[in-house]
């Protein structure tokens, strides 16, 4: 088996690979992936946002495993999922992944570990509502649907009740991760065992749909406290982009983090958690903006924080790298102009992880606009990042005003 390792948004490296292989990953986009022109059978692979690992293989072919490291440790990424999942829980080591270097195996091993504390006290029950067409009744007979449907028939009979049992949202969701888990390669051998005993005791709960777009919708409430930790991971796992893919004679599978939305995520959720004591409200993925007074261009900024009296104060994009296209080299601004033209407003603040963006504010000529760039050194500590996101929280409040 040949291994190659790379590092999230590292430098180019050129390794030998079957032609077939090399078209394969460009075409996939998983990584950048061209010909090395002075290496015959070389193919330059450079990683981007994306991390974790996929196999491929190739007919007479040693199969070719790709590993994409994170620039932040594993238990920090964990924390800014944690975080923007449920900002009430987010303690440092709540999913304790510190000997696991890899994405997935971290993953795998933290969701197995939060799974076991959910399940200890038993399957969590409740009621499910339930519609359909049965021989005998039971609860409500839907009356419309009963003609829509048989045509004045008298059976089947189309009935709505709600049935206790573990077939719930909850038990769904985490019996689709498990199962998730378990078709993944570099799930470690101890815990893919224990996650097939956890499988066992969730069985009676309906398999959800292969592809599915939507997760069942589950509330937060103390009845399922303890299942909470799990259950955000869950949707992690399930949310990630898991790769089952045949091209012709090449087979591909793996499992992918984007980064880029974890950490757009992470800040989003944390600064509207920080500007709850400087009052207002905040929205995040705002919609219903526009920049044309035809409303013709939408506009969705990140966050935008409204003050008390429902007028916009200040609006903020998180980027997890500078956008630096050839010939836009400044998309990040004209963008954040754009939302402060729009809404009124004489700031507007971007995020960057730190090493991709530097802290500076920019003076908009004629405009009476400033745009503050903000970065973010993801290696520090849960407290220290919150306290940084504090600063940005207080510098939003404090520059607020209108154009």
């Amino acid at each position: 088996m040949t291994t190659i390792e790379l590092d999230e948004y590292g430098a180019a490296v050129t390794v030998p690979l079957p032609d077939e292989v090399g078209r394969v990953l460009a075409a996939s986009r998983i990584v950048e992936a061209a010909p090395d022109p002075y290496r015959p059978g070389g193919w330059r692979l450079r990683a981007g946002g994306k991390v974790g690992a996929v196999a491929l293989r190739a007919p007479g072919h040693r199969p070719v495993t790709l590993r994409i490291a994170p620039k932040v440790p594993v238990a920090r990424l964990f924390f800014l999922i944690g975080y923007a999942a449920d900002p009430r829980v987010h303690r440092d080591g709540e999913v304790s992944v510190a000997e696991r270097e890899e994405v997935l195996p971290a993953l795998a091993q933290g969701f197995e570990r939060s799974l076991e504390r959910a399940l200890r006290q038993g399957v969590l029950q409740g009621y499910r509502h339930t519609e359909e067409a049965a021989p005998v009744v039971r609860g409500r007979i839907r009356e419309a649907e009963q003609v829509k449907r048989h045509h004045g028939r008298a059976f089947p009979v189309e009935v709505a009740y709600d049935d206790y049992g573990t077939d719930i949202a909850e038990n769904r969701i985490l019996r689709a991760a498990t199962e998730r888990l378990l078709a993944l390669p570099r799930v470690p051998d101890g815990v893919r065992r224990r996650l097939r005993h956890h499988r066992v005791r969730l069985l009676d709960a309906r398999t959800l749909t292969r592809g599915i777009r939507d997760l069942p919708q589950w509330r937060a409430s103390r009845l399922n406290l303890r299942y909470q930790p799990a259950l955000r991971l869950a949707e992690t796992v399930l949310q990630g982009a898991s790769l089952e893919h045949a091209d012709g004679r090449i087979s591909v599978d793996g499992y992918l983090i984007d980064t880029h939305k974890i950490f757009e995520d992470f800040v989003c959720v944390a600064l509207r958690e920080a500007l709850v004591e400087h009052g207002g409200r905040s929205t995040l993925q705002a919609r219903g903006l526009h920049l044309d007074e035809d409303e013709a261009i939408r506009m969705r900024p990140d966050l935008v924080w409204y003050g008390d009296h429902g007028d916009p104060r200040a609006v903020a994009d998180a980027k997890y790298k500078a956008e630096k296209p050839e010939g836009f080299p400044d998309a990040d601004l004209y963008q954040m102009l754009a939302y402060c033209t729009a809404l009124g407003l004489s700031d507007g603040h971007l995020v960057y992880a730190r090493g991709y963006g530097a802290s500076v504010t920019h003076r908009v000529r004629h405009a009476g606009i400033r745009i503050h760039q903000h970065a973010l050194a993801l290696d520090r500590s849960p407290g220290e990042l919150l306290s940084s996101i504090a600063f940005i929280a207080r510098s939003m409040a404090g520059g607020a005003g209108t154009a």
